[in-house]
């Protein structure tokens, strides 16, 4: 167990953009360390969406950011030998690095016949999530309904 809280780190912001969300999207999205490679590709997602939308591409990334960030989450409590899923608010940091996991989880998860690079699916992702669309807001939607079904449970909340 650890013997305190983990600090934490500040990010800095990305040199293109000057963001600290979408620095914190490129290392979520980096594989085996390849920081360019993934630099490449999200600077790429970006570019593709200046290109199909025209809003800016950063203000789309970061509406499709708040648009998946969860409010509420259930977390299991082990009361009298049952576990409940209690429902419980979501802290900031974790709410932005769920969006952000959740954005780089669902573009993976997309076909390879539709898109052919992960910048475009990236794009399309971000684009879907900025109108509310997708698989990652799916995600959310799910998270939201299982605590509302558990809302009976809000008292065991420690």
């Amino acid at each position: 167990m650890r013997s305190g809280q983990a600090k934490l780190r500040k990010v800095a912001p990305d040199h293109h953009y000057g963001n600290v969300s979408i620095t914190k999207l490129i290392n979520r999205s980096m594989y085996n360390g390849n920081k360019g490679a993934a630099q490449k590709q999200v600077y790429g997602a970006l570019e593709i969406l200046k290109t199909k939308s025209e809003a800016k591409p950063l203000d789309l990334a970061l509406l499709a950011l708040d648009n998946i960030k969860p409010q509420m989450e259930v977390r299991s409590r082990r009361i009298g030998g049952a576990a409940y899923q209690v429902p419980v608010p979501v802290r900031a940091v974790r709410r932005d690095s769920l969006a952000i996991r959740w954005l780089i989880e669902a573009a993976r998860a997309k076909s390879n016949s539709e898109f052919h690079t992960f910048a475009e699916k990236l794009a399309a992702e971000i684009l879907d999530a900025s109108q509310n669309t997708g698989t990652a807001i799916k995600k959310k939607l799910d998270m939201h309904r299982m605590a509302e079904a558990n809302k009976a449970f809000a008292h065991f909340r420690w």
